[in-house]
């Protein structure tokens, strides 16, 4: 994906429903979607700005969502700061709602990111049939615009379960406020532009470094079988990809991630946010919003390795729980490059020792501007994915392969499963392991079944010990923490008063 990124700014249509040619005249001087898409080059545009919310979502919203609203990670209590409660309602299990509804912003705002890439995909699926050029960078700019569409529909049909099924621009008031589709329309539509894309688009190969692939496509397809438990068709897709699609593990661990400039988009990766760090526009700063505080700069220096490291003091949040250090095996060499530790002199914690996201904190050059790209599909998903697939079918066996490779890669022996509910079970906890804080392990709980059983354990945990979990002495999680163990969010309320069918 080329690194700059143009913000475009597509207008409604000009209003519709009166009969006289001069009054339905496009200006020339404005910018429109009659105006704007005429050429090659147009798309392009439209297409890097239908990437852009990706790069606030992964930065900003999708972890508080789908990662610390789980049992992988947590905030770190910080009472002289403040509670910042919409982020640890989620952590909490306790996000208000009222008649399907919250007020929580960070449904809100992740709600809104996933719709703003609807509406730039919608704009340029109406219209790029309609422009002459080239075959081959139309399907191309085409299947990137069907993967995006379908990427967004599948956040948020497994955040929300029922969602507006918006597939054409919308041109009026009337037409913004549509009723809520099922899952199973949504999902309709999410396999037809996954479909699609992955027959328009190149493989990794042919591909500009970045852009989503035919290999991505086919990948989010997958996944969205499994969701579904469709498992054969997804074996199919699987194999396709494991044969075809020239992906590999990175030998080591912690090079399946990329560096602040360098190793990105590598063997790899199928699918990553892309970022860059410099006063463009295009940078992220996860490391300082998962690093645990008050932190001097002395402290965070070495962690960051920036020229102007400075202190920070704000609420500390997705924490690595005690629950997920311990679900690494003995000799699991990804645990020490995904977990670091370090000591705040200034915590009012009894142990003033953290642990934090290492996989994240890339060496860079300026405080809170980082430029690594975030994993939203690797490889090792994918042999996780195919094993579990195929252990689902009954073929324990050959699950036992694609499993084993993960393993061996983290310096661990062959599995010990040999029936299928031992295999499931171990398939779970690889996961678990291997893509820790890639927010993949609240949709793992979902599409499994076992938030109640996994998260109400977890919750009683917490509050059995909150300073186990990096409260400090005397501080306990709210009253109404793990009291909502729903498998979907309430609908943001800022929507709901725009339309009647929330």
């Amino acid at each position: 994906m080329k690194t700059k990124y143009i913000a475009t700014v597509l207008l409604a249509l000009a209003l519709t429903g009166c009969k006289d040619d001069f009054l339905n005249v496009v200006p020339e001087t404005a910018l429109s979607s009659a105006t704007f898409f005429t050429k090659e080059a147009d798309f392009q545009q439209a297409v890097n700005a239908a990437y852009a919310p990706l790069r606030q979502m992964f930065n900003e919203r999708a972890w508080v969502l789908e990662e610390m609203h789980s049992d992988n990670t947590y905030y770190a209590r910080n009472i002289l700061y403040g509670a910042v409660d919409n982020t640890e309602n989620v952590a909490d299990f306790a996000v208000p709602s009222a008649n399907g509804v919250t007020a929580n912003d960070n449904v809100l705002v992740q709600y809104r990111l996933n719709y703003q890439i609807i509406a730039r995909t919608n704009q340029i699926l109406a219209t790029i049939d309609n422009v002459d050029f080239g075959a081959e960078s139309k399907n191309n700019l085409k299947g990137q615009a069907q993967f995006l569409r379908a990427f967004a529909y599948f956040d948020l049909i497994r955040l929300f379960g029922k969602v507006p099924l918006h597939l054409t621009p919308v041109t009026s008031r009337e037409d913004a406020a549509l009723p809520l589709s099922t899952a199973e329309q949504v999902y309709a539509q999410i396999e037809k532009d996954a479909t699609d894309a992955s027959k328009g688009l190149p493989n990794k190969a042919k591909q500009e470094a970045g852009r989503i692939t035919s290999g991505a496509a086919k990948t989010l397809l997958a996944n969205l079988y499994i969701t579904q438990k469709k498992w054969a068709q997804a074996e199919a897709l699987l194999k396709e990809i494991v044969a075809n699609d020239g992906y590999s593990l990175m030998p080591d661990y912690n090079n399946a991630f990329s560096f602040t400039g360098t190793n990105k988009n590598n063997a790899e990766s199928v699918f990553e946010v892309q970022y860059m760090e410099g006063s463009a526009g295009f940078n992220g700063n996860q490391i300082y919003r998962f690093i645990p505080s008050p932190i001097t700069a002395d402290e965070i220096r070495p962690i960051t390795g920036t020229a102007n490291a400075q202190p920070t003091s704000q609420e500390s949040n997705n924490v690595p729980t005690p629950d997920l250090i311990a679900a690494y095996e003995t000799g699991d060499k990804r645990k020490d490059i995904s977990i670091g530790y370090v000591t705040l002199s200034q915590a009012l914690t009894e142990n003033k020792t953290f642990p934090y996201i290492k996989k994240y904190a890339r060496t860079h050059a300026q405080h809170n501007n980082t430029g690594q790209n975030w994993p939203v599909y690797r490889y090792a998903e994918v042999l996780l994915f195919l094993a579990e697939s195929l252990n689902e079918q009954g073929k324990t066996a050959e699950a036992a392969t694609y499993l084993n490779q993960v393993r061996a890669r983290a310096g661990l022996a062959a599995t010990t499963a040999t029936t299928q509910v031992t295999m499931r079970e171990a398939i779970f906890k690889e996961r678990r392991v291997e893509l820790a804080f890639e927010n993949k392990r609240w949709f793992d709980l979902t599409r499994t079944g076992r938030v109640k059983e996994i998260i109400g354990a977890y919750g009683a945990k917490v509050k059995a010990n909150p300073q186990a979990y990096y409260f400090p002495k005397g501080a306990v999680p709210p009253p109404n923490a793990f009291t909502n163990l729903e498998d979907y969010y309430p609908l943001p309320a800022v929507e709901a008063a725009l339309t009647p069918h929330f």
